[in-house]
This record gives structure tokens, C-alpha cells and sequence, in this order.
């Protein structure tokens, strides 16, 4: 029917707020970035996406928009084929195309959605959970933006988290504010000693609650080992201590404990070696870089079948991600570990309106409505791009950011 047809994509670059977040290879910026999609049908309908931001990605996105219009909003393996096709002369990483053909795939299911008056999950094949669970993410951090070439000081209520008395603080506030029943602890920031001395700290502060730690491939494969033999029984599983599915198959060999990527096995063609090496016991699916929610539904699939165990990735991210994730979360049969979610630390700056996506219980609501189940908010939107504009900002940079501190600071992995 023509009235399924895609008539434009719209495409809207944003900048939201970010707290300064520490990680292995620096520290978060006081802006993110990320894309807002409205992909338009000739009958008016809008399927809303989400991607991660910058210059290159704006730029795929762009190539995407011109391939899609005319083409059918249900016919989503023609349009991934059509947008791999436009990008495949100048970009050859299909983990890179992924980012893009996922965007216009989310919007694709939410227009569907709306023109048949079901959620996004059903188009998945069905709920088999009615809430999602996500883990706490604790962050090593600043307690503001330091003042820098005229800008004042920015500050969150958080406050910093430096040591493990004040990694414990962030879980409790965490736990107060969401009720998380499970903790991830970002690391690779302090040497291991001191991040073991963190966990130990969570363990005792929250007995029986599940913990995990990543630290970014900051370690040596004995120093990955060290810390796995030193954390076990408290870890429910160790995520990316060394680089590469070589270096996480050495470590896996001794490790009494899982281990899990999201950096290692990104792309299709990743899985046949890890699972060849036993290099991982746990993936980390993210529609964002796997190609959408079907292909995430179809990945769970593999996994099951090769015995690997299932969590969910996360990065700066707002509403319409957390609402794609939910929706395919809910529709994946073998989801073992509650997902990762930022959506903490950013959703005070979310372009949905509010009151259908809700942290509660640390789970969250799968939404019913039709699509994604989530509403644009415009004048958000206009903001967050006029701020977009205005900040100059067009690509992420935490090692360059930490250096505007610390001129001494080198981007070292693995650093310990």
C-alpha cells in the first residue's frame, strides 16, 4: 500500500548532558552526542530512531536517507540492503554499517507498529517478559566538570565517587532512586588493587546482589588473571579485562569465573573464532552495532545454540534507545543477566515525553503502545540541537577532554 512508503528521513543531530564519567581511556565531556531519526511515511506516520552521534555517522546516515525514500517501511530487509549498499564503497566495516542500517531499522518497526497498533516486541515474535531487567551503572567520577577557558564549574547531584566508600554511596543512591537489584562497576580508571578493594566494598554493602566489572581491556592477560582469581565468587561474570579474543581466550583458560565482551565480539564474523577459542561465555548484545532488533533477536538465537550466555551493551544513550532495547530485551527467550542502561546519567535531557519508560524496581516496563510506545517531545528535540550547534562539538573525545586536567595523561591499553 502506498501509504507504507517511506516519504523522508529526517535527521536531527543533538547534544545532551553528560556527567565526567571516568574510564580507561579518559573521561566523559560535559556534552554527548547522539541522532534522532523521524522516519516519515507518505501517510504521515513517524517512526522515531536513535543513533550514537559524531561526524561519520551523521554522514552514513545522511547516504542512508537518500537510498530509503519510495521504499517500503515493511520491507526492512530491502532497506538494509539498500543502505549496505550505499555505504559499502566507502565504508567496509559492516560493524560500522551496522550502526546505520539499525537506526533506520528501529524507525522502520515503530511506523510499523503505529499503522498496525502493536508494540515493536510483537513484531519480534512476542513478550516473554512483561519488564526488562538493568544493573546499576557505577561510574568512577568527578563531582563536576572542572571550570575550563571561561566556563563555570558543572555540577550533578551525584557527587564524586573516587574510592570504594564512594562507589558504595553512587550504588545506594542508585538503588534508592531505581531499585536496582544488580551492579556494574566501570573500571580500568585506578590500578586493579584498588578496584578489587571497590567490588569487595559493593559485596559487602549488597550481599547476594549480583556484580560484574569491566574495566575496558585496561590489563594484561596475568593481570586479568590475577584479578579474576582475586574476585572469585563475588563476580557473576568479568567483562573485557584484556584485548582481543586471543587475550580473552588465555585469560579464559584459568579464569574461575565467565567472561563477557562487548568490545571482542562486535560483527558477525566474530563469533566463529571466540566460539572456536572459548573466548567468551557471555555477549553483550546492542541493536545499535549488530545490525537492529531483528538481527539482535537472531543473534540470541546463535548464542543459545553455542552455549553463550546473554546481557546487554549500553552507551550514552536516551528514551527511544532505552525503548528499542526494552522491546527486544522482552522478546529474547534467553536474556541471563539484567542489561546495561546509562539512561541514569542522561535522561534528564531525553527527547520523549514523559511517563511511559520508568525505572522502577530496576526493571523496566515493556510499553504497549503501538511502535516504540514513545512520543517525540518537539521542543526538546529543537533544543538539544540548537545546543548541538552552538557547542561546536562533533565527536567524542575522553582522552583529549582528561588532558585539558591532566597534561600528563596518556591513552595506555592496556595500562596495568
Amino acid at each position: 500500500m502506498s501509504s507504507a512508503r517511506i516519504r523522508e528521513l529526517i535527521i536531527t543531530p543533538i547534544a545532551f548532558g553528560d556527567p565526567p564519567l571516568l574510564n580507561s581511556n579518559g573521561v566523559h565531556e560535559p556534552l554527548a552526542l547522539r541522532v534522532i531519526l523521524q522516519l516519515v511515511l507518505e501517510d504521515g506516520t513517524v517512526g522515531l530512531g536513535e543513533s550514537p552521534g559524531g561526524a561519520a555517522r551523521l554522514e552514513r546516515l545522511h547516504a542512508a536517507a537518500k537510498v530509503v525514500a519510495g521504499m517500503d517501511v515493511f520491507d526492512t530487509t530491502a532497506v538494509a540492503a539498500a543502505i549496505d549498499a550505499a555505504l559499502l564503497p566507502t565504508v567496509p566495516s559492516s560493524h560500522e554499517r551496522g550502526w546505520t542500517t539499525s537506526a533506520v531499522e528501529v524507525a522502520c518497526l515503530d511506523a510499523q507498529g503505529k499503522l498496525l497498533g502493536r508494540p515493536v516486541s510483537d513484531l519480534l515474535g512476542g513478550t516473554v517478559r512483561d519488564s526488562v531487567p538493568f544493573a546499576a551503572y557505577l561510574f568512577y567520577k568527578w563531582a563536576e566538570h572542572p571550570a575550563l577557558d571561561g566556563r563555570a564549574a558543572i555540577g550533578d547531584d551525584w557527587g564524586a565517587a573516587l574510592d570504594p566508600a564512594g562507589i558504595v554511596e553512587q550504588a545506594r543512591l542508585m538503588q534508592e532512586r531505581y531499585g536496582f537489584k544488580s551492579f556494574k562497576l566501570k573500571g580500568g580508571v585506578f590500578p586493579p588493587d584498588e578496584e578489587i578493594a571497590a567490588i569487595r566494598a559493593l559485596a559487602e554493602a549488597f550481599p547476594g546482589q549480583p556484580l560484574r566489572l569491566d574495566p575496558n581491556v585496561a590489563w594484561t592477560v596475568e593481570t586479568s588473571k590475577y584479578v579474576a582469581r582475586e574476585l572469585e565468587g563475588v563476580l557473576e561474570y568479568l567483562e573485557d579485562p584484556t584485548k582481543g579474543i586471543p587475550g580473552m581466550a588465555e585469560v579464559a583458560k584459568d579464569s574461575p569465573m565467565p567472561l563477557a565482551t562487548n568490545m571482542c565480539v562486535i560483527a558477525w564474523e566474530h563469533l566463529r573464532p571466540a566460539v572456536e577459542r572459548h573466548a567468551v561465555q557471555v555477549l553483550l548484545t546492542d541493536h545499535h552495532y549488530w545490525g537492529g532488533l531483528r538481527r539482535t533477536r537472531e543473534l540470541a538465537a546463535v548464542c543459545e545454540a553455542f552455549g553463550l550466555a546473554l546481557s546487554m551493551h549500553s552507551n550514552s544513550h536516551l528514551g527511544i534507545s532505552l525503548a528499542a532495547m526494552t522491546h527486544v530485551a522482552a522478546a529474547i527467550p534467553n536474556l541471563d543477566h539484567s542489561c546495561d542502561t546509562h539512561y541514569p546519567w542522561n535522561s534528564a535531557d531525553d527527547v520523549i515525553v514523559p511517563g511511559v519508560l520508568e525505572l522502577r524496581d530496576g526493571e523496566v516496563k515493556v510499553p504497549t503502545g503501538p511502535g516504540l510506545g514513545v512520543e517525540l517531545d518537539h521542543d526538546r528535540l529543537e533544543r538539544l540541537h540548537r545546543r548541538y550547534v552552538d557547542s561546536g562539538m562533533r565527536s567524542r573525545d575522553d582522552t583529549g577532554y582528561m588532558q585539558r586536567f591532566q597534561p600528563e595523561y596518556e591513552l595506555r591499553l592496556p595500562r596495568w
